[in-house]
């Protein structure tokens, strides 16, 4: 696959628990911490999940990026 031909990179990730339905982490898009089952969302997607109890990641802290304040 070309390199050109592959799609942005998603500002913002939910890394999924092993149920698939539970949000384990909210990443920063790119982070190196994310895991495979980690999706690319929307800013309003990230800010929910961590409304609801998402834990930020520790790495990348999107909580601070966002403005997210428990």
């Amino acid at each position: 696959m070309d390199v050109e031909a592959r799609p942005p990179e998603p500002d913002w990730l939910i890394e999924r628990g092993l149920s698939g339905r539970d949000t384990a982490y909210v990443h920063v898009g790119g982070c190196w911490n994310a895991g495979k089952r980690s999706k690319g969302v929307t800013q309003e997607q990230a800010l929910h999940a961590l409304a609801e109890g998402g834990k930020p990641c520790p790495q990348c802290e999107p909580d601070n990026a966002l403005g997210f304040l428990d």
